[in-house]
């Protein structure tokens, strides 16, 4: 196909992307009809690929510049809100968030399985071994999970709930933002965080099980871990979006890959944050909590235990369904899009 077929083929699929684009960037893009807004999706998939494929052929510059102000107009619409509004806000977390994890699954498995998979190896070790807990865990450590879970941790913060959840902030968003920024090293920085950190955490895991205090452990963590761990993957995948605008730039330079895919990646890794907050929030006031209005310990441990299951399937769900309703964004690792 030469220049001038392609052009006949396309011109009316363009002509009618501009019109959706003047009504959306005119009324926003919510007063638009679900069966206009979901076109309007179906023709940005096509005009990226149109302007890649005018790039690969070396077709012309002005055709390349048409097809790019209109990628770049379409770009911001279906991934922009009005800035600095409750709206937009409420719209990010309720449904671009979700969606733009989803849209890069592929980072968040890699990202999952060096969260999981070192751990889970050490955990199970270390379970059946728990001298084994020393090449990981110095002495000191080891003591201090036994005095922390060898008994119940039922109130075992009280009257400092806020000054622990300031603490879990600060850690949590700590190793989240290592996550993140370390991705800039061409990904390796966030894979050796994520693999260091789940390698702990499988170690203290596996000691406390180990050691018979699996009960008093789950029941602490099990509110808070939905949030908490499933955040850090996140983190990871944010992460891993970075440093692969990187190294694999596409027919762009790095510097224009890693503005226009950053961009997605900063979101994410704002989700992130923000589920980390969460996961703060919960650790220092519910997971530690003692037993309310006569209920006994084992019935309070059951409610936590329950309440915890509850929320790792909500945010199972949120991820999983969150946004379905509503157009889905282009990745920018399917389609190159030129600034």
């Amino acid at each position: 196909m030469n220049r001038d077929e392609f052009i006949s083929k396309r011109q009316r699929e363009w002509k009618r992307f501009q019109i959706l684009l003047d009504r959306a960037e005119q009324e926003r893009v919510k007063k638009l009809t679900g069966q206009e807004i979901a076109e309007l999706s179906g023709l940005y998939r096509g005009l990226c690929y149109d302007l890649s494929l005018v790039q690969s052929r070396d077709w012309g510059t002005s055709m390349s510049r048409f097809l790019n102000g209109l990628v770049a107009r379409g770009h911001n619409v279906l991934y922009r809100s009005q800035p600095g509004s409750l709206d937009a806000v409420i719209q990010f977390f309720v449904a671009e968030f979700p969606r733009m994890l989803r849209a890069n699954y592929q980072y968040f498995l890699v990202a999952l399985f060096f969260s999981v998979v070192p751990g889970t190896i050490c955990g199970i070790l270390v379970a059946y071994d728990t001298s084994l807990a020393g090449r990981i865990l110095p002495g000191q450590v080891q003591a201090q999970m036994e005095l922390s879970y060898s008994e119940s941790i039922a109130g075992r913060n009280a009257g400092s709930e806020g000054m622990m959840a300031g603490f879990y902030v600060r850690n949590n968003v700590g190793i989240a933002f290592k996550c993140f920024a370390l991705g800039a090293f061409a990904g390796i920085g966030t894979i050796t965080v994520l693999t260091f950190n789940s390698i702990f955490l499988g170690t203290v895991t596996g000691y406390l099980i180990g050691r018979g205090h699996q009960s008093n452990f789950f029941e602490f963590v099990v509110g808070h871990g939905s949030f908490e761990l499933t955040a850090i993957v996140i983190s990871g995948t944010a992460g891993l979006m970075l440093g692969n605008a990187i190294v694999h730039p596409g027919q762009k330079k790095r510097w224009d890959a890693l503005r226009e895919r950053g961009l997605d990646s900063v979101k994410i890794a704002l989700g992130a944050g923000v589920m980390l907050i969460i996961a703060a929030l919960i650790e220092g006031f519910w997971s530690p909590s003692g037993a309310i209005g006569g209920i006994s310990d084992e019935a309070w441990r059951s409610i936590k235990m329950y309440v915890g299951g509850l929320l790792w399937v909500f945010v199972g769900l949120y991820l999983a369904l969150g946004g379905r309703t509503k157009v889905t964004p282009v990745s920018h690792n399917n389609a190159e899009v030129a600034a």
